[in-house]
């Protein structure tokens, strides 16, 4: 009997987004990841930067560096 369950091919990669992005992709890949709307996302992240005095700017900057973009095929 073969497990599937935790084979690495199977896992779902987060990266930023080539086709549905308005900066770098960060919330487009976001968005992909979890499986909801990108512009969730952003209307999240603005809020939240309004709220928390830019925060969400700082993280959405180190995961322009550290978020790999996605390859195409």
């Amino acid at each position: 009997m073969t497990d599937n369950y935790f084979n690495p091919e199977n896992l779902k990669k987060l990266r930023r987004s080539k086709t549905n992005r308005m900066i770098a992709g960060v919330c487009g890949g976001v968005a992909d990841y979890f499986g909801i709307e990108a512009i969730l996302v952003r209307i999240v992240l603005v809020a939240t930067a309004l709220i928390s005095l830019g925060l969400p700017v700082v993280l959405y900057a180190a995961g322009w560096l550290l978020i790999p973009e996605e390859e195409t095929v």
